[in-house]
């Protein structure tokens, strides 16, 4: 918990209990007021074994920051012993690489939204992340991927290396 509110300064919207499991909780992060598109939920299990990136599944939660913050977000986040990999641009903008304490892929990148960010959190407002910005997909057969994205109504909009927006 500490990790999404204190370092990422995300407010802990909710606290529940996970409906398959009365002895588990379910924690909902997001802005101040739980909008849609800020929403992160975990359920945080006891003596679980360290989750691995691989094909099928999202790798990477990425979040939007302001344009001029990527150090105040690499400083915060080194300062808190974050693994923080290089940024780098993807599709015109800047990336910041990183994983919470549980080795969960994330990613800060720069851009706009139309979300406020939490006015009294921890982390300065012209600094906060402003919700979601994108997920990754590995996908095992990205035309596949690709027609089902499109009968659910999405478009490709871009493409950098092998990555498609």
């Amino acid at each position: 918990m500490d990790f999404y509110t204190e370092v990422l300064g995300l407010r802990l919207v909710k606290r529940t209990v996970n409906f398959d499991d009365k002895y588990t909780y379910h924690l909902y992060y997001g802005d101040e007021v739980g909008n849609p598109g800020t929403v992160l939920t975990f359920f945080p299990f006891e003596d679980g074994r360290q989750g691995r990136v691989g094909r099928g599944q999202t790798s990477a939660t990425a979040f939007v920051i302001p344009e001029g913050s990527v150090d105040y977000w690499i400083d915060r986040l080194e300062s808190r012993d974050v693994d923080v990999d290089t940024p780098h641009t993807r599709f015109g903008e800047t990336v910041v690489p990183f994983r919470d304490h549980d080795v969960q892929p994330l990613e800060l990148v720069t851009g706009t939204s139309d979300i406020e960010p939490w006015a009294d959190g921890p982390v300065p407002a012209d600094n906060a992340i402003r919700g979601f910005h994108s997920v990754t997909l590995d996908s095992l057969n990205p035309e596949k991927t690709r027609a089902v994205l499109e009968t659910l109504g999405y478009e490709s909009t871009a493409q950098d290396g092998e990555r498609m927006r």
